[in-house]
């Protein structure tokens, strides 16, 4: 059993899908995440040790690589697609409550910026990582950021803003979030953003990366 999920580690980190996909070249012809998650469930591998054996210790690999250099925004997407290849068989586990989620994290664009790499990528991540993500998408408006945090009462609020611009939205809408729901915790990033803007919003917290974010959430369910 370690040696499957030894090999489904090794697929997601490299970004190898499934046995169509041609990159990595020295993964070509091979099983990717997708039949070799599909081989572990249909083996009896427990569903947790999935998540918890190889995915989960997948994903923080490639994030360390990334916040160290060593990978870059396509290896990180193309780990993700892998990744997500494997949830599709895990998500029914979820459903059903036999692997529990770590939490839920809400997370979206703010208002009036349309990029999304960025919080795509720490979505991803978080859901690598064992949590529900509610993706609000981008230009997520005040209204709709509320809705969503009134009908997830305990999620963790990600903001995400790219432009210098749209910076002091992300400031209204925690501000807005603050006055709601005065304990939310707020996670913030973005390529303008920077710890000393975060303090003085009143966020909870900033990552420069996406495996700032994963381990910043992390701490806060240990």
């Amino acid at each position: 059993m370690s040696e499957i999920l030894d090999k489904l580690g090794e697929c997601v980190e490299a970004g190898k899908v499934n046995a169509k996909a041609p990159f990595p070249p020295h993964l070509k012809g091979q099983p990717g995440a997708d039949e070799l998650c599909r081989e572990a469930l249909a083996a009896g591998v427990p569903p947790e040790d999935i998540l918890n054996k190889a995915l989960i210790p997948a994903m923080g690999r490639i994030g360390e690589k990334f916040s160290r250099g060593d990978a870059f925004v396509p290896e990180m997407l193309l780990a993700a697609r892998a990744m997500s290849a494997a949830m599709v068989h895990m998500r029914p586990f979820f459903t059903s409550g036999q692997v529990k989620r770590k939490g839920i994290v809400v997370i979206g664009t703010v208002t009036g910026d349309l990029h999304d790499i960025g919080k795509n990528l720490v979505a991803m991540m978080i859901e690598g990582a064992g949590f529900e993500v509610v993706d609000l998408g981008v230009d997520v408006k005040i209204e709709k950021l509320l809705a969503a945090l009134d009908k997830h009462p305990g999620a963790i609020l990600g903001l995400s803003a790219l432009l210098t611009t749209t910076m002091a939205n992300m400031e209204k809408m925690v501000a807005s979030v603050k006055q709601r729901h005065p304990d939310k915790v707020i996670l913030i990033g973005g390529a303008p953003v920077t710890r000393e803007f975060c303090e003085k919003i009143g966020a909870s917290h900033y990552a420069s990366d996406p495996q700032g974010a994963v381990e910043y959430l992390a701490k806060l369910v240990a």
